[in-house]
């Protein structure tokens, strides 16, 4: 009889291992268009916000959701960095088919998030909403209309931040559908609530909606977890208690990756500083809102979920002991990124007028300078989509120092210095921004490639021993 040892060795797991066995890319693509399809609904939810605010208020209004949104990502993506590191060691514990330390983590994550937001988020944010609208020097009309729409956002954020914990928990974990299924389903319902309430309370209408549904979505994941209906789970027999092992890994990963967004997001408002002392400043932050915030987010959006798919890829095969496979993964995702960023841009340059009428961009000056923002973006995109591609890659083996640097180079030193630099020459105009902008996106690009491909990440190591079990 032959000897059912080899057997009885093997290990079950609860993972899908197409990520670390088998054809690489076909594996990334089903990892990816899932996030891709999510972020751009997502996105496409933030357009049509726009779309009823601009119609039935008017351009102002676009200019307040846009100025808002720019402030509020730079304070909640500093406090969503911990996501990061926690999807850093549930890719790597995944890859090595350790399913405790995946549960535990997470669920370390979940202390996190409550606390960060009872203390920090919601009472700071709501008090400070109206120093950080005088920071960006809104107009009086948009700070008028963009108050009421930060507050409700800050104080209500924590549907928000749970959504987006979950989500980059699943993916990183390698179901990339359980997200898109509750994100879509949060879009749609934010549709719904924002197409009753934008009429009735313009701006703030639109935040409600977006909290309602943000909050709706997470108390559904947080169901199924408990329940044990995913394949990460919150079980009775865990230890509930704060395990500061597993929190300061999170920290330790996830914390440059914060300082990175809020160095991203400073330098946003930074120019919408700059956006702002332009001759046209409130048709100039407009057409930023609408072509920046919203219609590049076409390609931001997508790109940002390829990140994801990179991430979890590149910590999942390295975590198996495969980081050759981690980095063939990274270029697949980098080459999906670069095909949606053709097909967005073709239609920026072909099409603008009527991509910013559907925002009831009308007005003689906004589209006017929308349309010129657009052929820059156009470009703008192929540098992004790999920029944020190879970022994943690098995020998800561990090395969330070098983006961090990265950035700090690319989206502040080289947009905002070229605007400086013209400043002190010559007034501004709206193109200038605009080329500071590309230029930014091609320094982060470079960069990233070249950082990626020293394969420094190669040596990284996770761990959460010393954790109590």
């Amino acid at each position: 009889m032959a000897d059912p040892a080899p057997a009885a060795k093997q290990t079950t797991t609860p993972y899908d291992r197409s990520l670390v066995e088998g054809p690489i890319g076909p594996a990334v693509w089903k990892l990816a268009w899932p996030s891709m399809l999510q972020n751009a609904v997502a996105g496409l939810q933030g357009m049509v916000d726009h779309v009823l605010v601009g119609n039935l208020i008017g351009y102002t209004a676009n200019a307040a959701i846009g100025v808002s949104w720019q402030i509020f990502l730079v304070v909640i993506v500093f406090m969503a960095s911990l996501f990061t590191g926690q999807a850093v060691l549930v890719a790597r514990f995944v890859g090595a088919s350790q399913p405790d330390k995946v549960n535990r983590t997470v669920y370390q994550a979940f202390l996190t998030a409550l606390a960060m937001f009872a203390v920090l988020l919601a009472p700071i944010g709501y008090f400070a909403s109206p120093y950080l609208l005088d920071l960006v020097r809104a107009a009086p009309e948009v700070k008028a209309q963009a108050l009421p729409f930060l507050r409700i956002n800050f104080t209500f954020s924590l549907g928000m931040m749970l959504f987006f914990m979950l989500s980059s928990a699943l993916r990183a974990a390698g179901d990339a559908r359980t997200p898109l299924r509750l994100g879509v389903t949060m879009t749609l319902l934010n549709l719904g609530l924002n197409l009753v309430l934008v009429p009735r309370f313009g701006t703030a209408g639109s935040a409600m909606g977006t909290v309602i549904a943000s909050s709706t979505a997470s108390a559904v994941a947080l169901y199924l977890l408990f329940k044990g209906k995913l394949v990460i789970r919150f079980q009775r027999d865990m230890d509930f208690r704060p395990d500061w092992t597993v929190i300061r890994s999170l920290f330790r990963f996830g914390l440059p990756t914060g300082v990175q967004g809020i160095a991203m997001n400073v330098a946003g408002v930074m120019l919408l500083r700059y956006i702002g002392s332009l001759e046209h400043s409130a048709a100039a932050q407009a057409a930023y809102a609408i072509g920046y915030t919203e219609l590049f987010s076409l390609i931001t959006w997508t790109s940002v979920g390829l990140m994801g798919a990179a991430a979890t890829v590149a910590g999942q095969n390295l975590g198996a002991g495969h980081p050759e496979r981690a980095m063939q993964g990274v270029h697949a995702a980098s080459k999906i990124g670069l095909r949606v960023a053709l097909a967005v841009g073709l239609a920026f340059i072909a099409v603008p007028h009527f991509l910013l009428g559907l925002f009831g961009a009308t007005d003689a000056a906004v589209a006017t300078i929308g349309e010129e923002l657009l052929q820059y973006l156009a470009l703008s995109g192929f540098f992004i989509t790999v920029a944020l591609t190879y970022t994943g890659g690098l995020q998800g083996t561990g090395d969330t120092r070098s983006p961090l640097f990265i950035t700090l180079a690319s989206q502040i030193a080289v947009p905002l210095g070229l605007c400086a630099l013209i400043e002190s020459i010559r007034p501004l105009v709206a193109t200038d921004i605009w080329l500071a902008i590309v230029l930014g996106h091609f320094t982060r690009c470079v960069l990233t490639v070249l950082r990626f491909r020293q394969g420094r990440w190669r040596q990284i190591k996770v761990e959460i021993e010393g954790a109590h079990a």
